[in-house]
């Protein structure tokens, strides 16, 4: 068990029952009322988040989720398909589970699995990934009014913010946490 005031964004804490990790958390303390942390927790098995409050004289259960290698193999209708790279193991989570993960999924890809109680639960991306630009408008001339960039499609479908020179056929470097444009990989 641990503190609240010790919790940290990023942390891994199970709260009723669940796997959740820490995505916002504020502390306070307010005069003689006692301390008070606001969090937002990100349920792993399902991708909700929800805001929780919780008093000085709460304690959590900071856990370790195990990572394992595993592949990104296809899509069938709402499921994703993986295959565990230690005992080639295959087995699917839900899309609400993954949520905008997806976005970032190209086959073959490598991931790491989270297993909560030999559970696999969701998946962890690279920071950055590389993507094939498969859709670019021409750049325009003198068009620098939006800060000189543009929306291009990537090989997953997904719409990024780009500079100008990107092209069609471009390979790009995108940061898998926000989706933006990091830089041009040649």
């Amino acid at each position: 068990m641990i503190e609240i005031k010790k919790i940290k964004v990023r942390d891994i804490v199970e709260y009723k029952n669940k796997p959740r990790e820490v995505v916002k958390a504020s502390f306070s303390k307010i005069g003689r009322q006692g301390a008070v942390l606001r969090t937002k927790l990100k349920d792993l098995t399902t991708g909700t988040v929800n805001s929780y409050t919780f008093r000085d004289s709460d304690k959590l259960e900071k856990i370790q989720l195990e990572k394992e290698k595993a592949q990104y193999l296809y899509e069938q209708g709402e499921d994703f398909y993986f295959m565990n790279l230690r005992d080639y193991e295959q087995f699917f989570l839900k899309k609400e589970t993954l949520g905008n993960l997806t976005d970032f999924l190209i086959p073959d890809c490598k991931v790491d699995i989270l297993y909560h109680k030999s559970q696999p639960i969701n998946i962890s991306l690279p920071i950055k990934m590389n993507f094939e630009v498969t859709e670019s408008p021409p750049a325009e001339k003198g068009n620098t009014v939006d800060g000189g960039s543009k929306k291009v499609k990537i090989q997953t479908g997904l719409m990024v913010d780009a500079p100008l020179f990107i092209k069609t056929g471009d390979i790009i470097r995108i940061k898998t946490t926000d989706g933006s444009y990091v830089e041009r990989m040649g």
